[in-house]
């Protein structure tokens, strides 16, 4: 089997990088390989760069698991939630560089990160849900309504637009916006390098703080819509 995330430890930063050779969907094998390559990152105490392969984050869940069984999907789903909780909740800083597109899971899993650049070009990011006739689960809802701009959030939520990357940086998904891959590269590397010098112990306080209260709506929403 090809493996799904690679892990590299350079200088205090973990790279872990998607890369399932397609569209980097989060099936319950994608998401436990990002969960274990996390393990190994708070395990080595480093700050985590998160990407995946040219022109792909991911492109959120197989659309095949929501055809399967109603446990089967709880189980996936919960699982997504699960990572999205614990990348708000991550004991050293986490820098996302998203190298195309970013849709569904894979543009909530991009907003749970601290740091999150972009790139130019004719990709699309969002939440593209109510357009292919899902409902926004609740951990999405809250984690979106945390980090998107109020306009923003409301019209991503409710219309399934999917938009491009100097789009998206205006209503939130993205923060930095650079023109190309080598640049992606040489810009969140060096972020990534740069929070490796911060204090990690009042970076962790001081984000539980923070996100007290979205930290606390994503757990409720994944144990009642998908068992506690």
């Amino acid at each position: 089997m090809t493996e799904l995330v690679a892990y590299r430890l350079d200088n205090g930063v973990a790279t872990i990088t998607l890369d399932d050779g397609k569209a980097n969907v989060m099936s319950e094998s994608m998401i436990s390989a990002i969960a274990g390559a996390l393990d190994r990152a708070e395990a080595d105490r480093a700050v985590v760069l998160l990407t995946g392969r040219s022109r792909m984050f991911s492109a959120g869940y197989d659309l095949a698991t929501f055809s399967r069984s109603p446990e089967d999907i709880r189980r996936t789903m919960r699982a997504g939630g699960d990572l999205i909780h614990r990348l708000l909740e991550f004991p050293f800083p986490v820098v996302a560089a998203c190298p195309g597109h970013a849709i569904a899971q894979g543009a909530f899993t991009l907003l749970a990160t601290d740091v999150r650049f972009g790139i130019a070009g004719d990709f699309k990011l969002g939440l593209n849900e109510v357009a292919i006739g899902l409902t926004v689960p609740h951990y999405g809802v809250e984690v979106a309504r945390h980090r998107l701009t109020a306009p923003g959030f409301d019209r991503a939520m409710n219309t399934g637009i999917l938009v491009d990357p100097a789009e998206a940086r205006d209503m939130g998904f993205l923060d930095v916006l650079v023109a190309d891959a080598d640049e992606l590269h040489v810009r969140a590397t060096a972020e990534a390098h740069r929070l490796t010098g911060i204090d990690f112990g009042a970076h962790t306080q001081t984000k539980l703080r923070v996100r007290a209260q979205v930290c606390a709506a994503v757990r409720t929403g994944i144990d009642s819509e998908f068992g506690a």
